[in-house]
């Protein structure tokens, strides 16, 4: 497409701003995609070979999706395989809390079901589930075309993604994983949006079985405003959010130098990953190379087939399912990909949920700040009732520089009053 026909309806005068929209809609794609482009934060001050080795030390340094549940797959409604694992009680604790659960009419320990983002797969959720194992039942599971779940079998055949086919599979994996008793879901990004496109379309599983809800770092729509940090003018967003989609098309039908390409660039790669990933400096280096490592394992290909289904995403009528329910919502006030105004819209129309803005935190926060975000969600699951109130929510480890990632720390709930969050329970 020439500029002058993606110019069309923006004016004449605006040539430079085009300039500045097609970089930025370079700059977002490859956010999107995990490519590598934009600015070398951390360029050439060491050799090439020297840098390579060193992510490779920091690979080997951290267990970070390590850990490894009951394996087990359900087929979609396409038929795509959808892998998912669970964490299963210890027997004692399965009777105890059985017994409890049974004066809630529930015959069986209620199930935490955890929905991860784009551009990511199950091991995101490293940290809780380092701390919530022998605590709850837990289901981990990677959307279709992530991780180890197969490729789409409807994008295959050129049907395209939509949050609305990710909610039902969510509904199959939980018909396989926990077809019965009490469930409490968790959704990061595109993870919380499946969660309501579920609600969206089986409002009677709402309504019969799950206790609460916890949407972190989401959004129920309006994701085409979203500037991702950068500087544009109103035109300039506009002619990006139109040619993006293209853009990424064609990426993802050359797939091999896409591929390659990242590989050669993958310094400049690392850096973009901090930037839109984390919103402090003092991240822990083996945990930006595990978001790195998780983002760059999704195929442009994928990227592309998924990035247009946010664009017309909005389920904030959905979100009504969860009124008479306890929902968590947590945003990180440095987030650039779904900022801390998105989740400020679900409390809105949600009064009653309970909003924390965590400080100095980017989009994945719940690797950057994971004591908070697992203090949160154990505030949450005794909220429910899926744990006693007094329960001690397991050892999960430090993010930042100066503390081993992986090191056991005590965490009970009611940690969201800590530092590093600031709590806003009537935004």
């Amino acid at each position: 497409m020439s500029e002058g026909s993606v110019g069309d309806g923006v004016g004449d005068g605006v040539s430079e701003n085009w300039r500045r929209a097609g970089w930025a809609g370079a700059a977002i794609g490859i956010v999107a995609a995990g490519a590598a482009a934009g600015v070398a934060i951390e360029r050439l001050t060491v050799g090439r070979g020297m840098r390579v080795k060193a992510r490779l030390a920091l690979d080997a340094a951290g267990d970070y999706g390590s850990l490894r549940g009951a394996e087990g797959t359900t087929r979609a409604e396409d038929a795509t395989e959808l892998y998912y694992e669970v964490d299963e009680l210890p027997a004692d604790s399965r009777k105890e809390n059985r017994g409890r659960l049974l004066r809630r009419k529930a015959a069986a320990a209620p199930t935490v079901v955890f929905c991860h983002g784009y551009c990511l797969s199950q091991d995101a959720w490293h940290f809780q589930r380092s701390a919530l194992r022998g605590v709850v039942r837990a289901v981990y599971w990677d959307q279709r075309s992530h991780g180890r779940s197969a490729r789409g079998l409807a994008q295959a055949d050129g049907e395209p993604v939509t949050i609305e086919q990710l909610g039902r599979d969510l509904k199959a994996v939980i018909d396989a994983a926990a077809p019965e008793g009490p469930l409490v879901l968790v959704g990061h990004s595109m993870g919380g949006m499946t969660i309501m496109a579920l609600a969206e379309q089986f409002p009677e599983l709402v309504r019969d079985r799950v206790l609460g809800v916890a949407l972190v770092g989401t959004s129920s729509g309006g994701l085409g405003e979203v500037t991702y940090g950068l500087p544009l003018p109103a035109a300039g967003l506009s002619a990006v959010r139109r040619v993006l989609p293209g853009v990424l098309k064609a990426l993802g039908s050359q797939v091999e130098l896409v591929e390659k390409g990242r590989r050669a660039t993958a310094d400049l790669f690392a850096g973009m990953i901090k930037r839109y990933s984390f919103g402090s400096r003092d991240v822990d280096p083996a945990v930006a190379r595990f978001a790195e490592r998780l983002i760059e394992a999704t195929p442009i290909d994928v990227v592309a087939e998924f990035y247009p289904a946010f664009q017309i995403h909005d389920k904030s009528a959905a979100l009504q399912r969860f009124a008479d329910i306890p929902v968590t919502v947590i945003a990180g006030d440095h987030d650039m990909i779904t900022p801390a105004a998105h989740s400020e819209a679900i409390k809105a129309e949600l009064p009653a949920a309970e909003l924390t803005v965590l400080e100095s935190a980017g989009h994945l926060m719940m690797l950057e700040h994971p004591e908070t975000v697992t203090g949160l969600l154990g505030d949450l699951l005794a909220r429910t009732g899926a744990v006693a109130a007094a329960t001690n929510v397991g050892g999960h480890g430090r993010s930042t520089a100066g503390n081993t990632a992986g090191t056991a720390a005590s965490g009970t709930p009611g940690a969201a009053g800590t530092a590093g969050s600031t709590a806003q329970p009537g935004h």
